[in-house]
């Protein structure tokens, strides 16, 4: 039976609401910042378009793999493995990614400038610097060769499968991709006015940022882990996935708006910025 006209809408706003989550994904913060770093030096005129760029081709893997997944697994159904599996190696990772970056704040000198850390930036090796638009979304497309983010596209496809076919699991692939977009967009334009300056201004807002990552990254890490060990988490958390995932992510780009806000303030010893 295909769904009615309002599930397919929360179903593409699900999709969305998980772009924009992983948009603010501690790995891609810290790509990003590396990638809008180096070109803020080497190809100033596209800096702050690396994070839209980035997005772009993390996106398209996302949605070429929701696609061939669909046409090649018509009637197939996802094993309840995957979606435990994913859900553990999330929680793991953003334990991970939430210590690491509250530690990067924590050892911060009071002259420096917080930049997130991410798990896979270190493996990017001379990818980390490429000037080229078409390299920033390669790199975007490399990151979308891991696990969470292939599982993720394969939900998509049996999902759309489930209700109507391989268009409707690329139409939630471009509903994630362009939540991603958002999310990635706004932090590539964040770390553009935060290179602009170097005062106080953008340290604190650097720490703002930081912190918010980091705290949301074990919140969420915790609430996997206590709906995976209490059914009845689980069960109150059935059909709110979206009201916690703006909840989430109100948080997030709340923290956003203060830090850009916060960046671009001008004291009376404020460097100009350009």
């Amino acid at each position: 039976m295909p769904p009615s006209s309002s599930d397919s809408l929360a179903l593409v706003l699900l999709a969305f609401v998980l772009g924009l989550k992983h948009g603010f994904d501690a790995d891609h913060l810290a790509a990003i910042d590396g990638l809008t770093r180096f070109n803020a030096h080497a190809n100033p005129r596209w800096a702050r378009f690396c994070g839209v760029l980035f997005s772009i081709g993390h996106g398209a893997v996302v949605m070429l793999i929701a696609l061939g997944a669909s046409l090649l697994s018509q009637g197939w159904t996802a094993p309840p493995w995957l979606e435990l599996s994913g859900a553990w190696i999330s929680i793991v990772f953003l334990t991970l990614l939430g210590l690491l970056n509250l530690r990067a704040v924590l050892a911060a000198g009071e002259q420096d400038v917080v930049r997130p850390v991410g798990l896979r930036g270190s493996w990017l090796g001379r990818l980390g610097r490429v000037a080229h638009p078409g390299g920033v979304a390669q790199v975007g497309a490399l990151f979308a060769l891991s696990f969470d983010t292939v599982s993720q596209a394969a939900l998509f496809a049996a999902t759309g499968v489930q209700s109507g076919g391989w268009l409707h699991a690329v139409g939630l692939g471009l509903a994630f991709m362009l939540g991603m977009l958002l999310a990635d967009g706004a932090n590539g334009l964040w770390v553009a006015r935060l290179i602009a300056r170097a005062d106080k201004i953008a340290r604190v807002a650097s720490r703002v940022m930081a912190l918010a990552v980091a705290g949301m990254s074990l919140l969420v890490a915790a609430y996997g882990a206590a709906r995976l060990a209490l059914p009845g988490l689980e069960a109150w958390g059935e059909g709110k996935e979206l009201a916690l995932g703006f909840a989430l992510i109100g948080v997030i780009f709340t923290s956003f708006l203060v830090g850009m806000r916060l960046a671009g303030r001008r004291g009376p010893h404020a460097p100009v910025a350009g």
